[in-house]
């Protein structure tokens, strides 16, 4: 069926106005594509990339038994074809997503070729940080020009890979601050493909590829002061959750997204660490040594932290129904324990304390809602702090075996009275 001609004889008809039918037209305009459409999409992205790496195997092939000038020739072939496919397709099929993410794909990865070719040929001292700087910051104009979210994919996964290679890999360097330039450089057009279809399955996998990316890279910044920058990690993850939750009350989308699962697994796991000793200990320690609030990690746990307490507020006054879930508010006691050990450097039971309050408040949530799901996260929550202490203090096998069997029980119990309640 022709939309656009089936809406015209409608308004010529008088059955609806131009207004609605430009509605109607404008809406179904903004649907994502096709499940055919999106499938040609991934195959041309596929076929792209299996050309560009059939090229450079054949050209390795026979590398040793080329000339200097054949080399820089081949060197640059790959590069000039696929811009002249971006250029096709820009004045030709600028409509077309799959011309569009195929093409660019193919520049971004000859890009990469030509540079390493080139450096190699005419052996260009350099490294592989240098070497990943120049090709991201080439490649960049590419995702703006023509639109690719999946060459945006693969410049997030080049910048978390020169990240990690520049600041974990090779500590005798310098600390280097051009993964938050080059993060931030993507932003703009995160921000438009969000803004254009928030659901499309582009938008939802940057997502997960920016929550990771983040939890990877946040810990480049820190030097000595391992407090603060495990502070930061737990405003960050909270700031995940409540950002995954706000995308969700935006959209109508009831499943989990890459912030929120993100947040929630790590801000747990963290927590979870935090219950045993040693991990206290050595952040006291460095208290002995480290000006704990200057550096880095201190702007880095600010800027983190008032990005929570932003979200936090956004969320309550946007959604006055919503009410606020227990892992929401967790950054705020974390940094309230984390404040007391410069008085009392055994605190290891205040995070105990706060883990298993988490889980009661997790568990309530979820009777309240009648989700399962819920429920059982937080029942998961007191068995795995159980299970932690089983193996962190001296208490009688005896009453180990009673914990696990009181948390068994509430198990059995709890899911029972709540499938009960459902079906009744």
């Amino acid at each position: 069926m022709n939309l656009k001609k089936e809406l015209a004889d409608l308004v010529a008809a008088s059955v609806i106005t131009q207004e609605t039918a430009d509605n109607i037209q404008n809406y179904y305009a903004g649907k994502s594509e096709p499940s055919s459409n999106k499938l040609f999409v991934i195959f041309a992205i596929l076929g792209a990339l299996l050309i560009g790496l059939g090229v450079l195997l054949i050209i390795a092939h026979n590398w040793d038994e080329l000339s200097v000038s054949t080399k820089t020739v081949l060197a640059f072939v790959p590069l000039v074809i696929s811009q002249l496919a971006c250029g096709y397709t820009l004045i030709k099929k600028d409509t077309e997503s799959t011309w569009r993410e195929s093409s660019a794909t193919l520049l971004f990865l000859s890009i990469g070729a030509a540079i390493s070719l080139i450096s190699q040929i005419y052996n260009i001292p350099g490294n592989i940080s240098s070497f990943l700087l120049t090709w991201l910051l080439l490649g960049l104009p590419v995702i703006y020009l023509l639109r690719s979210s999946f060459t945006s994919l693969l410049y997030i996964t080049g910048v978390v890979v020169y990240a990690a290679y520049r600041d974990y890999w090779n500590y005798h360097q310098e600390p280097s601050y051009w993964f938050w330039l080059l993060f931030l450089a993507i932003l703009p057009y995160y921000y438009f493909i969000f803004q254009k279809n928030t659901r499309s399955h582009f938008v939802l996998v940057h997502h997960w590829f920016m929550a990771i990316a983040l939890t990877i890279c946040l810990g480049t910044i820190a030097d000595n002061n391992k407090g603060l920058i495990v502070v930061a990690y737990m405003n960050l993850f909270c700031v995940f959750i409540l950002l995954g939750h706000i995308i969700n009350l935006k959209t109508n989308a009831h499943k989990s997204n890459g912030y929120l699962s993100v947040g929630q697994i790590m801000s747990m796991l963290l927590l979870l660490i935090s219950s045993f000793h040693f991990f206290w200990e050595d952040i006291t320690r460095h208290h002995q040594y480290d000006n704990a609030f200057f550096g880095p990690e201190f702007i880095a746990s600010c800027l983190t932290g008032l990005a929570a307490a932003g979200l936090l507020i956004f969320k309550k006054r946007t959604f006055a129904e919503e009410r606020i879930r227990p892992l929401e508010v967790t950054f705020v006691f974390f940094a309230i324990i984390y404040l007391l050990t410069f008085v009392f450097p055994n605190v290891v039971a205040l995070s105990n304390i706060l883990f298993l309050i988490l889980s009661i408040l997790i568990i309530r949530e979820g009777i309240r809602r009648e989700h399962l799901g819920i429920t059982n996260l937080g029942l998961l929550m007191i068995t795995a702090l159980v299970a932690c202490r089983f193996f962190d203090t001296h208490l009688e096998f005896v009453v180990r075996g009673v914990l696990f069997l009181f948390v068994g029980i509430g198990f059995f119990v709890t899911n029972f009275l709540m499938i009960k309640k459902r079906n009744g």
